[in-house]
């Protein structure tokens, strides 16, 4: 794993941990979670424009959806760079630049 990474999952694992909530971090519940949390980002921009959510507030609904991304991706014995590159490589075949540059549609579309 990258160093950074590796620092920054380490910095959440510990803050978890000296407050006990492993007890309450198992993969359903961070998935859970996760998606609550998603839920509070997609709140800042309900009935308004793309650009008029509140940056404070955005940074912190931002860093709440990866904090447990980066839980959920610990307990399960996953490499949040290696797995993202990988995610990387696959969609650069669903959406090659040729056929999906400047086009909003799903790979099965193109």
């Amino acid at each position: 794993m990258n160093p950074t990474l590796s620092k920054l999952t380490s910095a959440i694992v510990s803050f978890r941990d000296a407050r006990d909530w492993k007890q309450f971090h198992n993969s359903k519940d961070l998935a859970l979670a996760l998606s609550i949390e998603a839920a509070e980002l997609n709140e800042l921009f309900l009935w308004k424009s793309h650009d008029n959510a509140d940056r404070k507030r955005l940074a912190e609904e931002l860093a709440d959806v990866l904090l447990y991304a980066f839980l959920l991706a610990h307990e399960n014995g996953l490499d949040v760079e290696k797995i993202m590159r990988a995610k990387l490589k696959a969609n650069s075949k669903k959406y090659p630049v040729k056929k999906s540059k400047g086009i909003a549609r799903k790979y099965t579309e193109l």
